[in-house]
């Protein structure tokens, strides 16, 4: 058989293969649920109350549904508290250009994350080692999205000649360890820094590190 016969064949056959990338909006719409029914579990009941059988009950669908998607709670709160930080990044008020408009848009974002009720849970529960391997230990879809968010934030900064020079990414993960560190450790402060030395003195410190 020749060349020319087999490449239509070929193509046809791509044609026609699934992409596995693909999720219907009904998939999507169940993924939500399942991780809806663990939020409000975390929430009410911690992290070591919450069980996927009591996640797929209250979400509607079989325990094999979620098992489908994740192995184990660990996961399932993985994938949840990735949906929620980049939900949280996209919601957060555009920034101007200049380096002081991109301080207030970290430090609202980072304001907005340490009072989400998933996240606030886990920071104020005993189960906070695992808000610490899935949002510090680990380079993950989060991590990645609040980093290039950051890094597109510096380039625009620099650009402007507000922010100093240096490697974009190498600022931005700086700046994420900066709001992170801080995020975490709030409440060992709260009394030594009520909420608007917080919020002044954390933009202080990002606006000396990225200052020309």
């Amino acid at each position: 058989m020749s060349s020319s016969n087999v490449e239509p064949q070929s193509q046809s056959q791509n044609r026609t293969q699934p992409r596995p990338q693909a999720r219907t909006a009904a998939e999507r719409g169940t993924d939500d649920a399942i991780l809806d029914a663990a939020a409000d579990l975390i929430v009410h009941l911690g992290v070591r109350r919450t069980q996927l059988a009591e996640i797929a009950r209250r979400a509607g669908v079989s325990r094999p549904t979620v098992y489908r998607r994740w192995p184990d709670v660990r996961a399932l709160i993985g994938a949840l508290l990735t949906r929620e930080i980049l939900a949280t990044l996209e919601g957060a008020p555009q920034a101007g250009p200049d380096r002081e408009a991109f301080v207030e848009r970290t430090v609202e974002i980072a304001v907005r994350l340490r009072e989400h009720p998933v996240i606030g849970a886990l920071l104020r529960s005993d189960d906070s080692d695992l808000l610490l391997q899935y949002v510090v230990e680990r380079l993950g879809a989060s991590q990645r999205g609040l980093l290039e968010a950051l890094r597109t934030g510096i380039e625009q900064g620099q650009a402007h000649g507000s922010i100093r020079a240096g490697e974009p990414l190498e600022l931005a993960a700086m700046v994420l360890l900066i709001a992170q560190s801080t995020v975490q450790s709030h409440r060992m402060v709260a009394s030594l820094l009520p909420e608007a030395a917080w919020r002044r003195e954390l933009a202080r410190a990002l606006n000396g590190y990225l200052a020309p």
